[in-house]
């Protein structure tokens, strides 16, 4: 069954808009979801809709417009999130439970709200953005590694309930994009506090990532991974887009955990 209609979580910018843009110009039709219910790439199929993934009757609704509107929905690229940055000590707790409201609690109820639509029509495609940090875990980012990590193991165990359904899932896991994810990252109060005993680590440990963020990959490299799976009779359940990166997370099956958070400490500290 070919994908027609997709829904998008956090397509209003970076690798949401990207998406939406190269699935349109494609010939897909999109619903781009977002809190601002608004799109940087205008196109006569990318219908912009405001949607807020915490809240599980507004996805419910969107679900029912959509299919309401088009006869059906063919896949959900689940996108949306946010990013917090920090040592471990001395993070609010409920700093901790906002990273994973969002990023995981947001992606379970997008999920959910799409699984009766694509068993009653025998056909789906579940893709999740995740992160090269969910196998490769960086210092200052336990809860952003933590909540992908999650997300990716929700992901795969998922894959397995729903063989035999027609209900496919696939996991993306992009290394550095450049994206207004850079800017929007929101410091806890312990990267905040000036007496830290982390302090000098946390500013020179923030630099290197910004500066890898800002001259990272474009979203674009993302979204055309996305749509190459979309377009796939069998997705693959797990995609680490440009090789370089693919070699990272080949690196890390292989090398033993002592090795590999030797090569962190090295490379972030």
């Amino acid at each position: 069954m070919e994908v027609k209609v997709v829904l998008i979580t956090g397509g209003s910018s970076g690798i949401g808009a990207a998406t939406a843009r190269i699935l349109a110009e494609d010939g897909i039709k999109v619903y781009a979801g977002s809190r601002r219910g608004t799109t940087e790439t205008p196109h006569e199929l990318i219908v912009p809709i405001k949607l807020d993934v915490n809240d599980a009757s507004a996805l419910e609704d969107a679900v029912a417009r959509i299919v309401s509107e088009e006869g059906r929905l063919d896949a959900v690229v689940c996108n949306a999130g946010n990013g917090i940055y920090g040592p471990i000590e001395g993070t609010l707790e409920e700093e901790a439970r906002s990273q994973f409201e969002t990023n995981y609690f947001g992606a379970l109820k997008t999920i959910q709200a799409c699984l009766p639509q694509f068993r009653s029509q025998g056909f789906g495609r579940i893709i999740t953005i995740t992160s090269v940090m969910a196998i490769l875990q960086l210092p200052f980012q336990g809860f952003y590694s933590s909540v992908k990590a999650a997300l990716l193991a929700l992901s795969e165990s998922l894959s397995l309930e729903l063989k035999g359904t027609g209900i496919q899932c696939c996991s993306i896991l992009p290394g550095d994009v450049r994206t207004g994810f850079t800017g929007a990252r929101k410091l806890n109060k312990a990267a905040t506090d000036p007496n830290s005993p982390y302090k000098e680590q946390i500013d020179r440990n923030l630099k290197k990532i910004e500066h890898d963020e800002l001259n990272g990959m474009s979203p674009d490299v993302i979204a055309k991974a996305i749509k190459k799976e979309l377009g796939r009779k069998h997705m693959h359940v797990r995609v680490i887009p440009r090789i370089d990166y693919a070699a990272v997370g080949l690196l890390t099956r292989i090398l033993p955990e002592k090795s590999k958070l030797s090569l962190i400490r090295l490379l972030y500290n």
